[in-house]
């Protein structure tokens, strides 16, 4: 059975039109590091699960794409690399400690923005309502799933 998830992304940095104009509109979800996210990615991610492509930290933040997960866990690179933001000195390639799936989107939509999500009582739930949660992936519960995939408007890609 698939698990469905929430991934915010700052479009600054990989927006969905970003992705759709890489190879196979897949990218390394890299820079997670937060171990309660990482542990999603690491222990129940499993390729094919669904994802809600998530823009945030931007003028309009909401879900603008369906994509999937599309690689079990591998090596985040950036963790290794002093001129990447998520440099992590303590970390070692012997011992790493984050981690990354490639995620393949699937369909742009229109933003569902979290105004919208709020506004929907039968969302009351989406862990990203929730006050407090900053956490960059979430999972999402299928009932969740299948209302906003059901909402959303797609678009060809």
């Amino acid at each position: 059975m698939p698990h469905y998830w929430l991934m915010k992304a700052e479009p600054a940095e990989a927006s969905i039109d970003d992705v759709l104009a890489m190879p196979d509109a897949t990218v390394g979800w890299t820079g997670v590091r937060n171990y309660q996210a990482r542990n999603f990615m690491r222990d129940q991610m499993q390729v094919g699960d669904g994802v809600l492509f998530y823009h945030s930290s931007c003028a309009q933040p909401g879900i603008v794409g369906i994509a999937r997960v599309a690689s079990g866990t591998k090596v985040d690179p950036t963790q290794f690399d002093p001129a990447s933001p998520y440099f992590d000195a303590a970390s070692k390639p012997e011992a790493p400690r984050w981690l990354l799936v490639d995620v393949q989107v699937v369909h742009k939509t229109r933003n569902l923005t979290l105004p919208a999500l709020r506004a929907d009582a039968s969302l009351a739930d989406l862990l990203i309502l929730k006050k407090g949660n900053r956490l960059s992936i979430t999972p999402v519960a299928p009932a969740h799933w299948q209302h906003i995939t059901q909402t959303l408007d797609f678009e060809t890609r």
